[in-house]
């Protein structure tokens, strides 16, 4: 699931000093969410460019989508086993001399994924990660452990007629539009590769990405409904994935403690195809209620309020040899803080709201060399919090030399940062410096 923080173009967002520098760096070495699934294309008897537009997974062509909202149970049931790993570079363009890992090739990140058809109206799409840097030892080493990562549990059915084609089901999950089948949804519009639930929570919306999942311990069930290939619309709540929901984030630390089961999740799109070409218009938002200390839920003064709104867009054209894809984000994050944060504040009962927007550009010929560009760019109030203007863009190169291989590069640059372009902490460090280089070699089987 997800979390900003992972990944190179965002990893450097928090780190205001030095020090903090170190931990963006960290902080990129750490799990990728799931990208495409052997597994499915077993099930399936199709090529892995049949779900994934150009092969440039994560993201879903038409028929991808369909596999998705069917709840992964179309074709015969398979072992429905995968594996997954990740081998990358980090560098960032002004580092402090005693950082670690910078520049260093490393083994990221490795999954497990049992995903498939259970029976022909129940499927599960579910991975569990081992980060060898989960845990910063503080003497220059790390600890790794495993958790639980992505999980989409669903019952779905697909009703055609004469004029109507229907599709409905259930999903039980854990990341609020994780279930959704469009790239530009804020668990999916990122490039490879991506971050995991483990990361810092989307819901505080201080991050260049149009997230709105409070990443990291939670659990929602939703149902959908998508008619005539035209109309999809979802709603859900979510609430802390504790007691017999546990599993479902089972070695993530509890970064997040939603307040209750009144955290609704909320999805509008609109979509229309028409020979290679196909696109959609959509809303989305959430209203979540988290406690400001994940470890001390005694306090009910101590929960604050986040209210995100967005409105986004997904264009394709697919078209052997080419495929050219496009996504367009904007999301409003409003904070309401806690009575016990707000009354020690400067100016209580103030909230803050940041606005992010993101566009981002891909292109793959023959389903095996490609590029995209993606630009972010973040404002926001600053009645009680720092200035979070961030502007920036990322710049991807990428070649598939078979369909379960990736190897990339990408780079991201920074022209302004937490709210100028130069000296932005007060001692002489520019935006410039957080610049980053990113090299990886994605595997699954």
């Amino acid at each position: 699931m997800s979390s900003p923080a992972h990944h190179t173009q965002l990893s450097s967002w928090v780190a205001t000093t030095s020090g903090s520098v170190l931990v963006s760096l960290i902080t990129l070495l750490m799990p990728m969410q799931a990208q495409a699934v052997p597994a499915f294309a077993r099930q399936t008897g199709q090529n892995c460019v049949a779900c994934h537009a150009g092969g440039q997974f994560p993201e879903l062509t038409p028929y991808g989508r369909m596999f998705k909202m069917t709840g992964y149970t179309i074709g015969e049931r398979t072992i429905p086993l995968s594996v997954m790993a990740l081998a990358s570079s980090s560098s960032i363009a002004n580092a402090p001399a005693d950082t670690v890992k910078n520049g260093t090739p490393i083994l990221a990140t490795a999954s497990v994924f049992l995903a498939g058809k259970i029976t022909d109206n129940f499927g599960a799409f579910t991975q569990i990660t081992f980060d060898p840097y989960a845990v910063d030892n503080g003497d220059g080493s790390f600890s790794g452990h495993s958790n639980a990562d992505n999980i989409d549990i669903r019952f779905a059915n697909h009703i055609i007629g004469d004029k109507q084609d229907w599709i409905y089901g259930v999903s039980l999950n854990n990341n609020p539009s994780l279930t959704d089948p469009w790239n530009s949804a804020a668990a999916w519009m990122q490039y490879v590769p991506v971050p995991s639930p483990s990361s810092s929570q989307f819901i505080d919306g201080t991050a260049p990405y149009p997230g709105f999942a409070s990443g990291g311990n939670i659990a929602g069930l939703n149902t959908y409904l998508y008619w005539n290939k035209t109309v999809y619309a979802e709603v859900g709540t979510y609430r802390t994935a504790d007691r017999a929901l546990s599993f479902m984030t089972a070695g993530v630390n509890p970064r997040t403690q939603l307040s209750g089961s009144n955290n609704p999740y909320w999805r509008l799109a609109l979509s229309h195809e028409w020979g290679p070409h196909n696109l959609m218009l959509g809303t989305s938002g959430m209203v979540a209620h988290v406690y400001d200390d994940p470890t001390d839920t005694s306090d009910p003064a101590s929960v604050g309020r986040f209210r995100n709104i967005g409105i986004d867009a997904q264009y394709q054209y697919i078209l052997d040899p080419h495929t050219v894809t496009a996504q367009l984000a904007y999301m409003r994050t409003e904070q309401t803080y806690s009575d016990a944060v707000s009354a020690g504040q400067l100016n209580p009962g103030l909230s803050d709201t940041n606005i992010v927007t993101r566009a981002k550009l891909g292109y793959t010929y023959q389903a095996k060399y490609g590029g995209s560009l993606s630009l972010f760019n973040l404002t926001g109030s600053t009645n009680n919090q720092s200035d979070p203007a961030t502007r920036g863009a990322t710049y991807e190169a990428f070649y598939i030399p078979v369909q379960n291989v990736r190897i990339g590069a990408q780079y991201t640059r920074y022209s302004k940062y937490l709210g100028a372009s130069t000296n932005y902490d007060g001692a002489g460090r520019n935006a410039s410096d957080n610049n980053s280089m990113f090299l990886y070699v994605w595997f699954a089987y």
